[in-house]
């Protein structure tokens, strides 16, 4: 796969795709071709454990969420509608999974009631072993009261992805994207302040 010169390297010295490269792929991986659907995975691995690490900080949950979110990459690669660039759709489809991946361990973690009375650094410490009242849970209460709001502000807080971007992606006018994240960070605001 030829890459242009200014190309970063990949995980194995090899230059990284280019977005034209991986949107190729993933065009290819539609059409049922194996190869281009094992290139194309082997391509993005390493950004979907950049933004899973993004909402889990542990390493290990980071991975577990990455393999996750691949699985529903592979499965559901046929739901990219082209519109956009297929790292911005597959980005979705990580923060999806890792938030997934916390909602799991967080519930495994109440069932066998391993709380414990200290809180630990979110930076080092797994979400099974307990994490401090973070965006993530602000992020499960916002979800239940306002489901609308939760993927656009991710994007935008969270990820950095520009408005008319966000916009695209979800196939809404940017004034209600923007509209959107600046309710949610009213609400969710509240919750990140006073955990002494």
């Amino acid at each position: 796969m030829a890459t242009s010169s200014g190309s970063s390297s990949g995980m194995d010295g090899a230059p990284a795709p280019t977005p034209d490269e991986i949107d190729e792929l993933a065009r290819r991986a539609q059409a049922g071709d194996r190869d281009a659907l094992e290139d194309l995975l082997a391509a993005v691995r390493p950004r979907t454990l950049n933004v899973c690490r993004g909402v889990l900080p542990h390493l290990a949950d980071a991975e577990d969420a990455c393999q996750e979110a691949l699985l529903n990459v592979a499965g559901k690669i046929g739901s990219w509608g082209g519109r956009g660039r297929f790292t911005t759709w597959m980005h979705v489809v990580a923060v999806n999974s890792a938030r997934s991946t916390y909602r799991r361990m967080k519930n495994q973690a109440v069932a066998s009631d391993v709380l414990p009375a200290e809180r630990p650094d979110p930076r080092t410490t797994s979400v099974i072993a307990g994490t401090r009242l973070d965006l993530l849970e602000a992020m499960e209460t916002l979800e239940r009261e306002h489901p609308q709001m939760v993927e656009p502000l991710l994007l935008r807080d969270v990820y950095g992805m520009a408005y008319d971007d966000i916009a695209g992606l979800l196939g809404l006018p940017t004034g209600t994207v923007k509209a959107q994240i600046h309710h949610g960070r009213k609400l969710v605001r509240p919750m990140l302040r006073g955990d002494g």
